[in-house]
């Protein structure tokens, strides 16, 4: 039986490593783009003006790496707000509920904001306290993550209520608010049902990796893992077929590929190795999908005829 002991190592080497955030190419511009729209807003409320506020949406595929860069992102600016004086609510962040109504969605930013309503309050009113309380404490930006399933059911009307709601907080005449919208590609339907709104929207996408194109940029970031866990890779884990198929085995997606990387490295831990090998990745993808080996890209040559969002593939099904 493994030792306990092990096992709380490796999950809090492993901690150590999930806590570091790692600066790509696509986080540059997302965060060129918020820094412009913050500061945009701090000129503002230096000159004594009240104009219509801006937003930003992040869409992407499943697995980019959003959420991270997103939290990364705003933790830095909140830290930085509240240092340079200007609070410690400037930016609100929180998931979009479920259900996803704009009254439970207004609930919601209530108790962000310390402010607990009764349910039985009508909607109109719920937000006239929002819009006041965003006020009151000096909220800058408001960030929805999941901001899709606001318009679940993509009928006319919902997408009016929400393209509405978001208008009327970034137009109010005594405190206008930033918006951001993240999630994935559903969120595009919102936009662009409105051309009022998108044209307050900044707009950054994260797009898909490409084995041949990010294939040796894996490799690096694969032995920058390595080498905070102190532990040195075998040569052929470092060859570029190794980046090529960690690429395509996390689905072209930039933050399947770190969680792939972090499986594996946690493997090679539990197995008290100090040279992680091909093996942990077999092993690594095989726990997340439960495929055979005819169908794990860390084992077949041609490794690039596999669907790799598909778990539970067999070679003969019954």
């Amino acid at each position: 039986m493994m030792k306990s002991n092990r096992i709380i190592q490796a999950a809090q080497r492993i901690a150590v490593l999930k806590g570091r955030f790692i600066h790509h190419e696509r986080y540059t511009p997302l965060a060129a783009s918020f820094e412009m729209l913050v500061e945009k807003r701090l000129a503002d409320l230096s000159a004594g003006m009240v104009n219509e506020a801006h937003g930003l949406a992040l869409a992407r595929p499943s697995g980019a790496g959003k959420s991270a860069a997103i939290e990364f992102l705003l933790g830095g600016q909140i830290r930085r707000l509240a240092d340079e004086g200007y609070g410690k609510t400037t930016i609100i962040s929180l998931r979009v509920p479920s259900p996803a109504t704009l009254k439970f969605l207004g609930q919601t930013l209530l108790c962000a904001l310390g402010y607990q309503i009764s349910s039985e309050r009508q909607a109109w009113y719920i937000w006239d306290l929002v819009r006041h309380h965003l006020k009151e404490r000096r909220v800058l930006f408001v960030h929805l993550d999941e901001a899709q399933d606001l318009v679940s059911r993509g009928t006319k009307h919902e997408l009016n209520a929400v393209a509405s709601m978001l208008k009327t907080l970034m137009t109010d005449k005594d405190w206008p608010v930033g918006i951001i919208l993240s999630r994935t590609n559903e969120l595009e339907d919102i936009l662009n049902h409105d051309p009022q709104l998108a044209r307050r929207m900044k707009t950054t996408r994260f797009e898909s990796l490409s084995p041949t194109a990010h294939g040796e940029d894996v490799v690096d970031l694969l032995e920058s893992f390595c080498e905070r866990a102190q532990l040195g890779p075998e040569e052929d884990v470092l060859e570029l077929t190794q980046g090529e198929r960690l690429v395509h085995a996390a689905a072209n997606q930039f933050g399947l590929v770190i969680e792939l990387i972090l499986a594996a490295i946690e493997d090679a831990l539990l197995q008290e190795q100090k040279t992680p090998n091909r093996n942990n990745f077999v092993r690594a993808y095989h726990l997340r999908t439960s495929c055979d080996p005819e169908f794990n890209p860390f084992v077949v040559p041609d490794f690039l005829r596999i669907e790799a969002r598909q778990v539970f593939t067999r070679e003969n099904r019954t």
